[in-house]
């Protein structure tokens, strides 16, 4: 849901970095009305190269690290 609504709103590799909390309102606005936190954790999740082999977006800002430093808060990402 998160990546087809990143599609929708044209947030792909060839434009800027948009803000994380844009994305998690679309999520939640037309796929998933039932909180933020885990459209946001998924997000963070996503981004982090230590989590997944193989990120499946670019995340610009703090996503936390491997040492568990948890990520900033969505509006600053």
């Amino acid at each position: 849901r998160i990546l087809y609504a990143m599609q929708n709103d044209e947030a792909k590799s060839r434009t800027d970095f948009v803000k994380s909390a844009r994305i998690v309102g679309a999520v939640i606005g037309r796929y998933h009305p039932h909180g933020d936190a885990a459209v946001y954790d998924a997000l963070v999740r996503m981004a982090q190269d230590f989590s997944m082999r193989y990120p499946s977006i670019t995340g610009q800002g703090n996503f936390g690290s491997i040492d568990g430093d948890s990520a900033a808060a969505m509006r600053y990402t």
